[in-house]
């Protein structure tokens, strides 16, 4: 089961897309989050959740106070999804999904004055390590000037390929899951 952790729909649980997507689990979200919170990257926060599955992660960040999402979704089914659990959570006025590949979505959405300030990136674990630095690079110019981006990946991948345009700010491991927490480097802040 999958639920929402902490925040104003605290408790709510989220439905599942039955193939093709493989959740973060309630702990491993729990950590990132906390993380997250301990930045102040959540508060107000403008999100984008790539490869979004049902939405877990952008979710979670509109019930603990980020100011509006984007979940980006290639299956129409998991799509649905989403729409749905946000929905159930009260989150349909701040919550737009996207059905679309995500370099394609990236290419086509026109950059805002605010800039997203965090992303999720939850890729197939299949994805390949270029296809990942793909999606970075297709992603920098929607970024504010602070904004934080969690890749998640499988716990024996190597640490990812990144742009020089973003540097590695930290990285954690919980069993079969990985995530790194990117932010742009110095030179582009």
């Amino acid at each position: 089961m999958t639920r929402i952790i902490a925040g104003a729909a605290k408790g709510r649980r989220l439905e599942i897309p039955s193939q093709g997507t493989r959740p973060t689990s309630d702990k491993v979200r729990g950590a990132i989050f906390s993380r997250l919170l301990g930045w102040g990257a959540v508060e107000d926060a403008h999100v984008l959740d790539l490869f979004a599955g049902s939405g877990a992660l952008a979710l979670e960040a509109l019930s603990r106070g980020a100011a509006d999402a984007v979940a980006v979704e290639k299956s129409p089914a998991a799509s649905a999804i989403v729409r749905k659990n946000a929905q159930s959570c009260g989150f349909q006025d701040v919550l737009t999904v996207a059905t679309s590949d995500v370099t394609d979505y990236l290419k086509r959405a026109r950059p805002t004055r605010e800039g997203l300030d965090l992303v999720f990136i939850d890729p197939p674990y299949s994805c390949s390590e270029q296809e990942v630095s793909g999606v970075l690079e297709a992603l920098l110019p929607h970024l504010h000037v602070d904004a934080t981006i969690v890749l998640e990946r499988d716990g024996r991948s190597p640490e990812p390929t990144i742009p020089p345009e973003l540097t590695v700010l930290s990285g954690k491991r919980w069993g079969d899951t990985a995530a790194w927490y990117l932010g742009l480097a110095a030179s582009e802040a």
